[in-house]
């Protein structure tokens, strides 16, 4: 099922616009690409708010309507409010179904509840957590999964190491040199012992918490003089 978002063209623009929009629950954005000129647009705060509930809105081809006129797009680019976390502006971006495009892909780790040495107390650690990938908008996946169900203790998954669906290629490793690339993932570890991070703790010792108790004593007299 494709998933859709409405839209109406906008013609006023400017700071003062875009705060009298969002007091009256539109938010501003723009749709881009495909060689047409961009076109500034309004959508709906409750719709959109709606829409990105569902994870794979953000990586799924839209349809999005403006003035009834439909057009394929994908989620580019997201504003939000620095403290109430609410959208103040969306980047679309149109595309072609039969030219291949450049997006991010998160990984799903799998298995953990599985790993016989995660049981033991070994710690994973997840180095990244998106892939950017290349693919045709009709191949584009929602996510990439990893199974860490049978990794050992001191094992990791590279990329390389990711299983990718047909068609869909991790630009990193399209350099050329792929193991200059090919960093690491995912990996279960041992677990920092607690003598290991009390050495990294600075010791302060009498003499020294003296010499600074008489070092800030010296620089209050001299303040107060």
């Amino acid at each position: 099922m494709s998933l859709t978002i409405n839209a109406l063209t906008r013609g006023d623009q400017g700071k003062g616009a875009s705060r009298r929009l969002r007091r009256n629950h539109k938010i501003p954005a723009i749709v881009y690409g495909a060689g047409k000129v961009p076109s500034n647009i309004t959508l709906d705060v409750f719709e959109i708010t709606h829409l990105l509930e569902n994870e794979k809105s953000y990586t799924s081809v839209l349809d999005l309507v403006v003035d009834k006129k439909k057009e394929a797009v994908i989620i580019k680019d997201l504003q939000r409010h620095p403290a109430k976390n609410i959208i103040t502006h969306v980047d679309f971006l149109r595309i072609n179904l039969k030219q291949a495009i450049v997006t991010s892909i998160p990984l799903h780790f799998n298995g953990e509840e599985n790993n016989e040495a995660m049981h033991l107390g070994a710690v994973l650690n997840q180095f990244v957590t998106s892939v950017e990938v290349s693919c045709l908008p009709t191949d584009l996946p929602h996510a990439i999964d990893v199974d860490i169900s049978n990794l050992a203790m001191g094992e990791h998954v590279s990329l390389t190491g990711l299983n990718m669906p047909k068609g869909v290629v991790i630009t990193a490793l399209t350099h050329g040199d792929i193991e200059a690339y090919d960093q690491s993932v995912v990996a279960v570890q041992e677990p920092r012992k607690m003598a290991e991070i009390e050495e990294e703790v600075p010791v302060v010792t009498e003499d020294a918490e003296d010499e600074n108790i008489e070092s800030s004593d010296a620089d209050k007299g001299k303040s107060d003089s």
